[in-house]
Parts: C-alpha cells; structure tokens; sequence
C-alpha cells in the first residue's frame, strides 16, 4: 500500500456515530440547543461589556474575552458536526480539516491562559484590593489578552503541521465528531511517539503552566480570604470567584484527559462525548455560570434594556 504524506485531496470522512442514526438525530437537537444557547450568552455578555459603562471593568474585559472565544470556538466546529449529525454525508474537505484542527488547538490553548489571566484578576481584586486599579490598568488588561491570544495561536502553528503531515497510508476515516488531534494522530501509519512527546512538552506550557497559576492564585486567595474575620466579608470574596473556579473545573477536566495522555489509550466514544461536553456544552454555560448569581450583570441587564425602552 503506497503512503500518502499528509491529508488525502478528497478530505477525510469524520464517522462520529455513523453505526447508530437514532442517537445522532438526538444528538442533533442537543448540540443545536447547546449552540443556539452558546450564541445567545455569549453575545449577550458581549454587548453588556461594550455598552454598560459599569461593567468596563478587568473583569469583564476578560470575560468579554472569555465570550468571544468561545462564540469563536463553537462556530468553527459546530456548524460542520451539525451537518454531519444530520445526514449521511459525513465529509469533510482537507481544507476544513485542517482550518478546523487549527482553530480547535488554538483556541483550545487562549482558553487555558486566559483562565488563568482571570485568576490573576480574581487574586488581585481579594489580595490587594488597594493596588488593583493599578495592577490591572487597561494596557495591563490588553497586554495579558495579547498573550493569551498569542500563546494558543503559537501552539497551534507548531502542532497543526505536524498533525497533518503525518502519513496515514490512504486512510480517510476519523473515528471522530471534528478533525481532531488525538483523532488524527490515531490514524497515523508510522510511529508516533515523537509528536506525542512534541505535544505533551507544548501541553506543559500552554494546559499545565497556567493551572499552576490559577492554583498558586487561589492558594493566595483562600490564604487572604482565611484572614477575613467577618463571615459576610468571606463570603463575598468566596462569591467573586465561585464563578472562575466552576468554569475552570469544568475545562480543565475534560481537556487534561483528553490531551495529556497517549492517543490510543481512552476508548473512541467516551473521547467523542468528551469532545462534546467541552465544545457545546462549556461554552453554553460559561455564561450561565457568569450570570446567575451575578448582581452587577442583571443590573447591566437591566439599565440597557431600559434604556432602549425608553429610546423607543
């Protein structure tokens, strides 16, 4: 059999649940409500930032950020799962392929450094509340956005070629919802054990590096928060970070297991439910989790929807 190098010029066949049609019609309607979710909070977070004065905070500079990355992430790969749920044509061009291998891993890598940009936010607002406008001064805001952007997008400039490289000996199939790294390294035809070694020393920079800082910041936190000696000041320092740490829970989780262990260990359908839960189902209720208990955006809410009543 003659190797290929690289993708195959007809695209590749992303299966998914192919073998079973009744779960994916059911998979259809949850990724499409999860979407549909995903786009509503996402841009409603947007717009309040942008046109609540209030919210011009770093807080929200980074929230606005954390919204925008994941309207991002789920419209490069959403789209294309949905038309591959919803029919039997599962294919994909080399071009999407690769355009949508590039983007999961960059955005996937901003995700992580931002997460812990926003622990830094949270340790400097409870630790040093006096110093806090000065640490967090908006070229300081945008100087640690730039990073977060550049840190995923660098990662991914490195990976995403040497994915794709990899021969596969003609085959198409991806055993997979989206074109996927694990998935892709899977299919490969010779030894991978050096570009899992490549990945897993990139994951220490971009997945590993900054969970240690959002430890080390809420170390400082729980540290400071211990010193309060009334239990309502307590709680409110609890409170303005319950949020960050829920959503970076539920992040961290998924991404560690799928991307810090060797690509043939988990099996093919508890990796694909994965994929799913941290690609529709995170993005949706990062703004839930942001918004529910949170006073100052119902407020946002509030004073712009009335007034655009009042403008009409």
């Amino acid at each position: 059999m003659e190797r290929d190098n690289g993708s195959s010029p007809e695209g590749f066949v992303l299966v998914g649940f192919s073998d079973r049609p009744r779960l994916e019609l059911v998979l259809f309607a949850v990724v499409l409500a999860f979407y549909l979710l995903t786009l509503l909070g996402n841009v409603t977070i947007i717009a309040l930032s942008a046109l609540d004065p209030r919210l011009r905070t770093p807080m929200y500079f980074f929230l606005a950020n954390l919204s925008f990355l994941d309207l991002s992430f789920t419209t490069g790969s959403v789209p294309q799962m949905l038309y591959n749920l919803r029919g039997p044509d599962k294919t994909i061009s080399s071009l999407g392929c690769a355009a949508q291998l590039f983007f999961v891993l960059a955005l996937g890598g901003v995700e992580c450094v931002l997460l812990a940009v926003m622990a830094y936010d949270r340790r400097a607002a409870v630790c040093q509340p006096l110093r806090y406008a000065v640490l967090l001064r908006p070229r300081r805001c945008r100087e640690l956005a730039a990073l977060a952007w550049l840190s995923g997008f660098g990662n991914s400039l490195v990976m995403t070629p040497q994915t794709l490289m990899l021969p596969r000996c003609g085959r198409r199939r991806v055993d997979h919802f989206l074109c996927e790294m694990p998935a892709l390294i899977g299919m490969a035809c010779v030894d991978t054990m050096a570009l899992e070694a490549l990945a897993f020393a990139l994951a220490i920079f971009v997945i590993l590096a900054p969970l240690a800082l959002i430890l080390v910041s809420y170390g400082h936190i729980a540290r400071a928060v211990c010193r309060i000696r009334s239990a309502a000041g307590r709680q409110k320092a609890w409170h303005t970070c319950s949020a960050h740490l829920t959503v970076v829970s539920l992040f961290y989780g998924t991404i560690i297991y799928m991307y810090l262990q060797p690509a043939n260990t988990s099996s093919q359908d508890q990796g694909k439910f994965l994929t799913l839960f941290y690609t529709i189902v995170t993005p949706s209720v990062n703004p839930l989790i942001y918004t529910l208990r949170n006073r100052d955006v119902k407020e946002a809410m509030k004073r712009v929807l009335g007034k655009g009543g009042a403008d009409t």
